[in-house]
């Protein structure tokens, strides 16, 4: 890898620790209830959350308007921070259905999860792991969702291949990222500050 990939995982975790303990601060990407709205996401779906929910959301898109899902799916919520996307999709597949957010972040993960039984959801789960090793038996979901957090890992290849090994055959990925159509140029790819700006 071009990246100490250790180094790049800290200053992301860095990063993302801030937007879940301070997210009304200034960030160089949109967040909370206004960055949904510019992802274009249903506004009364995100108003039906409680605000805690939504404070800490930081994706690039909408990944849901590639496909909405089912009642009974299984889902896995690759980079799931405050659980933004995981509580959506929790409603959309309803008590017959299941979601595992994977996250590397503690901060995040303890207000997903803190938001989580202060909703009393039932059918979702928080776990730690990384989007190259993730904490998922094989071909378990249905639908695997993902909103911005491929792009920052240091091996996008492997990322793509533990959500197909969690995937069921036929299974579904949808995902939002950012994505550039020319190759970076080596010494780019060894600034960590280009990776998570």
């Amino acid at each position: 890898m071009p990246v100490d990939i250790d180094a790049l995982r800290d200053e992301v975790r860095l990063k993302y620790a801030a937007v879940a303990v301070a997210p009304d601060d200034d960030y160089h990407f949109h967040t909370g209830r206004a960055a949904a709205e510019r992802c274009g996401y249903d506004m009364g779906a995100v108003d039906d959350l409680p605000a805690v929910a939504v404070e800490s959301f930081a994706g690039v898109a909408n990944p849901f308007e590639l496909r909405a899902l089912r009642p009974g799916e299984k889902v896995v919520d690759l980079g799931s921070g405050a659980g933004f996307d995981t509580f959506l999709a929790s409603r959309a597949v309803g008590a017959g259905g299941y979601v595992v957010g994977v996250d590397m972040t503690d901060e995040m993960l303890t207000k997903a999860r803190s938001t989580g039984a202060t909703m009393g959801v039932t059918n979702v789960e928080f776990r730690a792991g990384y989007l190259e090793e993730l904490p998922v038996d094989d071909g378990w979901a249905d639908v695997v969702i993902s909103n911005g957090v491929i792009n920052l890992c240091p091996d996008k290849a492997v990322a793509f291949n533990e959500a197909w090994r969690v995937l069921r055959p036929g299974g579904v990925l949808q995902f939002a990222d950012i994505a550039n159509g020319r190759p970076v140029p080596e010494e780019a790819m060894r600034q960590i500050d280009l990776w998570t700006g």
